[in-house]
């Protein structure tokens, strides 16, 4: 899917259908900077091995198009795929972000994880931690991020120009809206967010970073309007108050089984898409807490 508008960025999206995720590049149109919005490396939980098929399209895009990569994105600490942010990073460069509040499900999932004392709880891992309210720009691109928490502590909305990115806080109108059952999720913090969300000019795009396909469309989607979202999003459509939503999203939450990558992802994510340091045999190794989640 492709979009431009003068008033906005250029956004290339790239789905990986094995998450179901979408990564973003972000182009300025009146120069070559760009930024990218998580990405995707692969991984096979059976053989405990990574790949980076996905991140090589991205890569392959940006280098076809001479593009200056200043910003690789994450909206939150995502449980569903390992981030190829350090991949990427390796071939442009650019600044790695995220939200501040990463801290928290570092402190958090650290303690899960029985990370050690090597594992920094302060977001050193990241380049930048963006506040609610700071800005950034991509090349003559005016952005500035807003804190959404509710899915996680840590998810932000990245507004640029005439879009944002939202995360997982909504999907597609007719999928609904991000669960909150992770450690640390708020189904009324989400709620909240989801209206600072709805407050934005109705025509300002969405793109999300997952779609499931519900029975209702035959093509995966991921792009919306704030009013789309506000008329026919079935989870938290305008008229639904916040005790309505908060029943509904836990009682979906609680017939959802876990992501089948929500244990590798974090463990990585949480270290900005870094696996853990090798051991003394020169393996690097990933746990699996028992009984926790």
């Amino acid at each position: 899917m492709n979009s431009s508008t003068p008033l906005g960025p250029e956004v290339k999206g790239f789905f990986d259908e094995d998450t179901n995720t979408v990564s973003y590049v972000i182009k300025d149109p009146t120069s070559a900077a760009c930024a990218i919005v998580d990405s995707v490396l692969g991984f096979d939980p059976a053989a405990g091995r990574t790949s980076t098929t996905s991140a090589d399209q991205i890569i392959r895009y940006v280098k076809d198009r001479r593009l200056t990569v200043e910003w690789i994105i994450e909206t939150h600490v995502h449980a569903d795929h390992l981030s190829a942010a350090p991949y990427i990073q390796a071939a442009f460069g650019g600044r790695l972000g995220i939200g501040a509040k990463i801290t928290l499900v570092q402190e958090m999932f650290g303690k899960i994880f029985n990370a050690g004392t090597e594992f920094a709880r302060d977001g050193s891992q990241f380049d930048r931690l963006f506040e609610d309210g700071d800005c950034f720009e991509i090349g003559a691109l005016h952005g500035h991020v807003m804190h959404t928490p509710g899915h996680t502590p840590a998810c932000m909305t990245w507004i640029i120009g005439d879009s944002a990115f939202i995360g997982d806080t909504l999907f597609m109108p007719d999928y609904g809206t991000a669960r909150c059952d992770f450690p640390g999720g708020d189904a009324r913090a989400l709620f909240r967010s989801i209206r600072r969300i709805f407050a934005l000019p109705a025509q300002t795009r969405l793109f999300v970073c997952h779609d499931y396909l519900p029975g209702s469309r035959t093509r995966y989607a991921w792009e919306t309007t704030v009013q789309d979202e506000r008329i026919n999003n079935v989870h938290a459509h305008e008229g639904i108050d916040e005790d309505t939503f908060v029943r509904i999203r836990q009682q979906r939450d609680s017939e959802l089984s876990m992501p089948r990558l929500i244990l590798p992802s974090i463990q990585v994510n949480m270290r900005a898409g870094h696996l853990p340091k090798a051991e003394s045999n020169g393996l690097q190794y990933l746990k699996i807490p028992m009984n926790v989640l």
